[in-house]
């Protein structure tokens, strides 16, 4: 479980010479009954892991796609809470890791030591916090790793060398490197600078290094896994989703490996 479950599993893909794709989905989004069939379908297509995001009423890091999706969930009265009773349900189908996005807000109010102890019990093995800079990051750092559920840091395009080093060397689980200036949402392209700094943070990071933010096609997934270790793709999963368009989501994720 935790840090280990992502080890081993991220390990396997890789030495199966597979590219790593993580999905992201919306807990919530569609009714929380979607859950556990979401999450069962994305594991049958072969994923690395799944990353499960939290609605939140002010997602500063998420582009459209995602905060219609977490509004939608918001308006059914989704609470974090009702999500975690909900992994648990299914806790033991799960055989790949889970790591859940939210924002440091949330995980305040549940309680720091309580959701960490929560996420161990429900089967959560990392978590995403995209508001919490490293200067303030030491209280919630610690808590994990007590219960050792991995502590995934992003690092940014225009992070200066120096702090992306320390980012790199500080995280847990995976790198979670934002390929795009700006929010998450689908782009058409990537800068080319974009290659030579996830080349980068490969040279620093003990883990594997995920490249997300605006993937949303095969060819991209595939041309970004050239410079790193995998994919992490969600806008085009939660849209894909909303409409019902399940078969596209497996030839996605069958086109990216």
């Amino acid at each position: 479980m935790g840090k280990e479950r992502i080890k081993h599993m991220f390990q396997q893909k890789l030495n199966a010479n597979e590219n790593l794709f993580v999905p992201y989905i919306m807990a919530g989004d569609g009714g929380l009954e979607r859950l556990e069939e979401r999450m069962l379908f994305l594991q049958d297509c072969g994923v690395a892991a799944i990353e499960v995001g939290i609605p939140f009423s002010d997602p500063s890091a998420d582009g459209p796609t995602i905060q219609e999706a977490g509004q939608r969930a918001l308006k059914n009265g989704i609470t974090l809470t009702d999500i975690m009773q909900t992994l648990e349900k299914f806790k033991e189908k799960r055989k790949i890791p889970t790591v859940i996005m939210t924002y440091v807000n949330l995980i305040y109010r549940y309680g720091i030591e309580q959701f960490a102890l929560d996420c161990k019990k429900v089967g959560v093995d990392g978590v995403i916090i995209p508001d919490v800079p490293m200067e303030e990051e030491e209280l919630i750092s610690e808590v994990f790793q007590k219960h050792a559920i991995a502590f995934v840091r992003l690092a940014a395009l225009t992070s200066p060398p120096d702090r992306i080093k320390q980012i790199a060397e500080r995280t847990e689980g995976f790198l979670y490197a934002v390929s795009v200036t700006g929010t998450t949402g689908a782009r058409a392209t990537h800068q080319d600078s974009v290659y030579t700094y996830l080349e980068d943070l490969k040279k620093h990071s003990s883990v594997p290094v995920l490249a997300g933010f605006g993937v949303s096609t095969p060819e991209q997934a595939q041309k970004l896994s050239k410079h790193c270790d995998g994919v992490i793709v969600g806008s085009k999963i939660v849209d894909l989703f909303h409409q019902n368009r399940k078969e596209e989501v497996k030839e996605l994720i069958k086109a990216s490996l």
